[in-house]
């Protein structure tokens, strides 16, 4: 039973969610526990406060180990920041045996993750995008064809390694061991992204507090990763400076009253706050608060249009943009990023799940259910895969079984 557990923290600027859940037949994934407690310590993704962050993240631990009954030891943990960068790669080997097997496809990898990295970054993903074989393109899995000459063009992401370590040691900490560090687009991209939109072409775009993480995704491969450092923590202060309230009472008037287009919202509509140095409420129209939370969303998804021009890839997204993250769950921000953005966008939520689920059904934990899932994956793949790929010994391996998962990520 142990092996079929899967834990997953998603540490956020805003929440701290950690998940217990139990692979049960075919894929599915049973909600065991759940520990979710407002975040202390980070900030835009990042550690600010190693010995605050670390308490914050042992009490989600403790909630997630009481509601489950079960002992946290280790977990996937989600990583985000504007310190993530990425690049592509292209590894190229000749073929010994004419015939491509699985060392030509290992040492094909290893030969694209061999680009110069500095020695302050650490390599998080390494995802495969496609192979070529005697120059024909396109080829998803090359084992068993014919060939002298194998390329393969892989997407590399990687950051800043004093963050990671800060983050590793508040995890560790806190009670728990790092299994493995997985990008908050990629972790939610695995649960609200369908294959149509994978291959079709799309955007994931992941709006949590602190940070806006984005995922290009075309031919069912990542192509691009970006994270912003910008989200919802940054309209919340907008409103804080322009009412004149402290920043809980304006998060507060953000979910409460908050809409990202100005005009969806009647002129008659206000509500009462009280500022700072005023001993009485004062009447606030919620025109006018949407009015400031338009400005900022507006910035961001300006901010979004421009990374997603400098990827290069703005013509190959037919099927538009997922927007996702707590951020989502602002009315009117749909239209609004469809505006800025000129293509279709949708907000999707984690969907079919079991168990403990009660507050899951949020954009704001897609993430969070999103590390379970690639948990799966990462399951699915080492029990025939060894971590370090060039371990890999030739004919040891099911490689049907493991072509799938590998043409999708290499940790």
């Amino acid at each position: 039973m142990e092996d079929s557990i899967i834990v997953g923290i998603d540490v956020g600027t805003t929440k701290i969610c950690t998940l217990v859940a139990r692979l049960e037949g075919e894929g599915t994934l049973r909600i065991l526990g759940a520990g979710i407690e407002p975040s202390q310590g980070m900030r835009k993704g990042a550690t600010v406060d190693l010995r605050v962050a670390a308490q914050a993240i042992a009490r989600s631990i403790d909630k997630a180990e009481r509601t489950s009954g079960l002992e946290i030891t280790s977990a996937l943990v989600s990583l985000a920041g504007s310190h993530v960068s990425s690049v592509n790669s292209r590894g190229v080997v000749g073929v010994t045996g004419r015939v491509i097997d699985e060392n030509d496809v290992v040492r094909a990898m290893d030969a694209a993750r061999a680009v110069a990295i500095p020695h302050n970054r650490d390599v998080i993903h390494v995802i495969q995008r496609g192979f070529t074989v005697d120059g024909q393109a396109g080829i998803r899995m090359p084992l068993g064809m014919h060939g002298y000459r194998l390329e393969v063009e892989t997407h590399i992401i990687t950051a800043s390694a004093s963050t990671v370590e800060n983050l590793r040691n508040s995890v560790s900490k806190a009670g728990a061991e790092v299994s493995q560090f997985v990008l908050n687009p990629l972790a939610s991209a695995e649960v609200v992204l369908s294959d149509t939109e994978r291959e079709m072409g799309v955007i994931v775009c992941d709006m949590g507090g602190g940070t806006t993480d984005l995922a290009i995704y075309i031919e069912g491969d990542v192509w691009h990763t970006m994270v912003l450092g910008v989200g919802g923590d940054h309209i919340t202060s907008d409103i804080a400076h322009g009412l004149r309230l402290p920043i809980p009472q304006a998060e507060e008037i953000k979910k409460q009253h908050g809409h990202a287009l100005q005009v969806e919202v009647d002129q008659g509509e206000d509500f009462n706050v009280r500022p700072f140095g005023e001993e009485q409420p004062v009447n606030i129209s919620r025109r006018d608060l949407a009015m400031i939370i338009e400005a900022r969303v507006e910035e961001i998804f300006g901010m979004v249009l421009q990374e997603i021009k400098r990827s290069g890839y703005d013509g190959l997204l037919p099927a538009g943009m997922v927007l996702t993250g707590g951020c989502s769950a602002l009315p009117g921000i749909r239209k609004l990023a469809s505006r800025v953005l000129g293509i279709p966008v949708r907000i999707a939520q984690p969907e079919n799940l079991i168990g403990m689920t009660d507050r899951l059904h949020s954009p704001a934990f897609s993430t969070s259910v999103g590390l379970l899932h690639w948990a799966v994956l990462m399951t699915e793949v080492s029990s025939v895969v060894p971590y370090h790929y060039s371990n890999i010994k030739g004919g040891s391996l099911d490689w049907e079984n493991v072509k799938n998962w590998l043409r999708r990520l290499l940790p």
